[in-house]
């Protein structure tokens, strides 16, 4: 089988998987490009993306060009002279990068296109409830996540499971997809095909904190579907009134029952041995959450911590 020359583009863990695969594949990775480091925290540290720190670990060249039209940089990557370039988690690319190598620019995307195109696609395959998902590699062209499909893998969504289980499952899958999709374009054995024409697909936009927000006037059901796709990160919170004081609470699990209650949903019922959220239909018991200012605890914990139950309320 052909070895093909690849340029790879990516930042995160998700990403570094995938780079890993390939470079451990008989495909030679002749350049990585990643974000340029970062300082950030309150002493300022340098941080490095998860591709960056694996590529210098494996002797790879790494770029990190602030801007990709960048004069310099295309000229570089020019003289790289790579068959394809691969991308997974990285930012949008202009014409003139991805349709530099001779078979074209290729992206891993989390989800069965076109489905949950966009940037939260294993959030919200895991918050509408679906029971499958997958992986798809497909052509970049100059609309987002609407290129022609080259291989795609399907994967079933556990019951409960949460967006960094199903993260991490999808991470190994993807970088297999990958690797098979770059000995099919070497063995010239991929047909390419557009994705097909849905009225109505499936969004998976950029989350943002305001978007976290856990509506109790939903169903048990959506309510639980909510938090686990949003569990660990960015995590599903709400906001305790405690005395005169407001407070941010992250739920990361929990349990429902569907019940009549004629409560108002939101409304709260916490003793000693157990916390209820009343909602549209039933209750959901939160397992384990974050108040602000502490750390993430399981709910027994978090119930040792008060003496008048009383004074919480939903703000």
């Amino acid at each position: 089988m052909k070895s093909l020359k690849v340029v790879f583009f990516g930042t995160p863990e998700f990403a570094k998987t995938a780079l890993d695969a390939i470079h451990q594949s008989h495909h030679e990775v002749v350049g990585v490009v990643t974000v340029a480091d970062k300082a950030s925290g309150r002493g300022q540290k340098i941080n490095q993306s998860a591709v960056k720190i694996y590529a210098v670990e494996n002797n790879l060249t790494v770029l990190q060009p602030e801007k990709l039209r960048n004069h310099e940089f295309l000229e570089e990557i020019k003289s790289l002279n790579a068959d394809v370039f691969v991308v997974v988690a990285f930012r949008m690319m202009p014409k003139i990068l991805f349709e530099m190598p001779r078979l074209g620019t290729f992206n891993l995307h989390a989800s069965l296109l076109p489905d949950y195109r966009g940037a939260a696609p294993i959030n919200y395959a895991v918050i509408n409830g679906e029971e499958k998902t997958g992986a798809t590699t497909f052509f970049i062209n100059e609309k987002i996540d609407e290129g022609n499909i080259l291989l795609q893998e399907e994967i079933e969504i556990l019951p409960d499971e949460n967006a960094g289980s199903l993260h991490d499952r999808l991470m190994e899958m993807g970088a297999q997809l990958i690797v098979k999709t770059l000995d099919g374009l070497s063995e010239n054995s991929i047909t390419e095909k557009p994705q097909p024409h849905v009225e109505h697909p499936k969004n998976a936009f950029k989350i943002f904190k305001e978007d976290t927000r856990i509506d109790f006037s939903k169903t048990s059901k959506e309510v639980h579907q909510f938090i686990l796709g949003m569990s660990p990160y960015p995590a599903a919170f709400t906001t305790l009134k405690i005395g005169e004081e407001e407070k941010g609470l992250k739920i990361y699990r929990g349990k429902f029952e569907n019940s009549h209650h004629g409560k108002t949903p939101g409304t709260l019922d916490i003793s000693k041995n157990e916390f209820k959220i009343f909602t549209k239909d039933g209750i959901y018991f939160p397992l384990e959450l974050q108040l602000e200012g502490k750390k993430r605890m399981n709910v027994k914990d978090f119930l040792n911590g008060f003496r008048n139950f009383d004074e919480i309320k939903m703000a």
